[in-house]
């Protein structure tokens, strides 16, 4: 992923309305973020702890998520659906997005599972233990890579585009 700042971050953001846009809150540490080991940008907004903001590159450009966690807790330890972490490191909640355009503004909305901190890089890039003799760790880490970034191509696509 390219470096963001501040001024790319609240530019980015498609589904949101332009008061929203502007009163973001956005993390002061983009200066120590080590941009070649991230899919996508993610944060929690400590005043308003139920959202979510997640910016990805998309076509070159980036692209800007709202996202809102569901009050609800879920019922079991579900799996995030962009890292798809099976050892579960972290929380996974229920978020939904509203899409973007006219979509959006009649009430449409996308729900996913994800890491509650925006952790999935992370999680993909860990090193496991082989299963079994032979088994290429590092090959197995480049495919988690390699599905994560389509999982999230794919979800920013859908509130982008619809599709």
């Amino acid at each position: 992923m390219f470096a963001l700042t501040e001024k790319t971050i609240r530019s980015s953001f498609i589904n949101v309305s332009l008061r929203e846009r502007n009163s973001l809150v956005v993390p002061g540490d983009l200066a120590e973020v080590d941009w070649r080991a991230r899919d996508y940008y993610g944060w929690r907004d400590p005043k308003t702890p139920l959202l979510g903001f997640v910016v990805a590159e998309l076509d070159g450009e980036a692209v800007g998520l709202q996202l809102r966690q569901a009050e609800q807790p879920t019922r079991s330890r579900p799996q995030c659906s962009w890292c798809c972490d099976v050892t579960l490191p972290n929380d996974v909640v229920l978020f939904s997005a509203r899409r973007a355009g006219k979509a959006g503004r009649a009430g449409n909305t996308v729900g996913t599972l994800l890491c509650a901190g925006f952790e999935c890089s992370r999680n993909v890039r860990r090193l496991d233990p082989p299963p079994y003799l032979g088994f290429d760790a590092a090959a197995a880490r480049d495919r988690r890579i390699d599905a994560l970034r389509t999982h999230v191509d794919g979800f920013f696509r859908d509130l982008r585009d619809g599709v």
